[in-house]
């Protein structure tokens, strides 16, 4: 049995992102915000975000760094990105180890231009813009990642080898 599922079922996870983004602008920052209290950083698999982080903030934590990682910039900037589905937090520490923030990171899904074809149990992944070629997705099975992520690096390292001649 082949089931298709169609970019239109993620369509309402990214209506939700979008929503919930734009009411977190409304309320403020997505950012952490002073005394503790808690807001949501919404960020996709594989993209970066740009947060504010509170004033004075000298440390940053992330729950689990598989989940999502930070690297902090400049003027109280850090990028957000996303490294697989689920929920972690982060914490904005002062110099003293004050709490100054505590915020929600969630990752979703990736774009609406990927195509998850269902085979049974194996899933497969393909990015449609504006043809379908293989993508690769936490999710999919291990005998389709393992084929397409070795195509993609031996491209790669033939593109490497032709660089230097």
């Amino acid at each position: 049995m082949l089931i298709i599922r169609a970019p239109e079922g993620r369509l309402r996870l990214t209506r939700w992102v979008a929503a919930t983004a734009l009411a977190l602008t409304m309320c403020g920052t997505a950012a952490a915000t002073p005394q503790g209290k808690s807001d949501s950083v919404i960020v996709l698999v594989d993209h970066a975000k740009v947060v504010r982080l509170p004033e004075k903030a000298q440390t940053v934590v992330v729950g689990n760094p598989a989940i999502a990682d930070v690297s902090v910039q400049r003027n109280g900037v850090m990028i957000v990105t996303g490294k697989s589905f689920g929920v972690t937090n982060l914490i904005a520490l002062d110099a003293n180890g004050s709490l100054l923030a505590e915020s929600m990171v969630r990752v979703g899904a990736a774009s609406d231009e990927v195509l998850t074809v269902q085979r049974g149990m194996d899933r497969e992944s393909y990015a449609c813009n504006p043809t379908c070629e293989p993508s690769v997705q936490l999710g999919d099975a291990q005998p389709f990642f393992g084929r397409t992520t070795g195509q993609a690096a031996a491209r790669n390292a033939l593109a490497a080898g032709g660089a230097r001649n």
